[in-house]
């Protein structure tokens, strides 16, 4: 197993870092992959709930294509949702099977319009000056944050978290984490975004990233959890589902994204 995983990162690694690299079009084609994935082990995590796969994933992807291609407002998000949640409604009012309709709905809804504008925010992340650094310095933060609070868990964890969603994960380990995670934005900061941000933003920005990072982690617990499995899929050897490696930054991307934006204003 652990011969496995070292050997995707091997190979996972450097794909993830090219698409980081070039971003534009191919960075975009990489996250709508993730983002499919994603909606897609998340309805299945659900099935007890029988949601609308085939109609969720086409409109995930719809959804995903229209952040990208037409104006990134609250006026596409909100269209977008009306429109989503007019279909899903429509299917139910239509449909032969009334028992359950507004759980179908509300599960269905919740993987084809957060998991989506989720993970479209790393697209707006590396469209944004100094991109490509900002996308190093996220997967760099939560790679290290989510080693350091996985080891000192092990070692030193003795407080549950959240035993009622993820037992194994500590306080000491999360504490462990946050410290890393923002030893691991300072140092990026001073490796190689020196020009794009300062040592305070680049700590506070550690900090959200370390806290809110370990929360999505949670979060997507909580979702297994309800549907009594212990990963999200099998496709990535050794790890796992898509949905288990990129969920750190469901709340993380949208965080730095608005914090960076905050940050631009002051």
């Amino acid at each position: 197993m652990l011969l496995t995983r070292i050997l995707t990162a091997i190979a996972g690694i450097p794909l993830i870092f090219t698409c980081i690299y070039f971003g534009g079009l191919l960075f975009y084609i990489f996250m709508f992959a993730v983002m499919f994935f994603c909606v897609q082990e998340y309805l299945i995590i659900c099935n007890k709930y029988k949601p609308h796969v085939i109609l969720s994933l086409i409109m995930a992807s719809a959804f995903f294509i229209a952040l990208k291609y037409c104006a990134s407002s609250l006026n596409t998000v909100t269209v977008s949702a009306v429109i989503m949640l007019l279909v899903l409604f429509a299917v139910e009012v239509f449909g032969e099977n009334t028992e359950n309709s507004v759980g179908r709905i509300s599960i269905s809804f919740l993987g084809v319009f957060f998991i989506p504008l989720a993970m479209m925010h790393m697209v707006y992340l590396r469209d944004m000056k100094g991109g490509m650094q900002l996308m190093f310095f996220i997967f760099i933060a939560v790679w290290v944050l989510d080693t350091a609070a996985y080891a000192f868990g092990r070692m030193l964890g003795k407080h549950k978290l959240a035993k009622n969603v993820s037992p194994k994960k500590t306080t000491e380990g999360a504490i462990a984490g946050i410290i890393c995670g923002v030893a691991a934005a300072a140092a990026c900061r001073y490796v190689f975004m020196q020009d794009i941000i300062n040592l305070q933003q680049a700590l506070i920005l550690g900090f959200i990233i370390s806290v809110v990072g370990q929360f999505s982690d949670l979060a997507e617990s909580l979702i297994k959890r309800d549907g009594n499995i212990k990963d999200s899929g099998k496709i990535i050897p050794g790890h796992g589902g898509v949905f288990d490696r990129f969920d750190s930054y469901l709340f993380a991307a949208p965080a730095v994204y608005y914090t960076l934006d905050l940050i631009s204003k002051i």
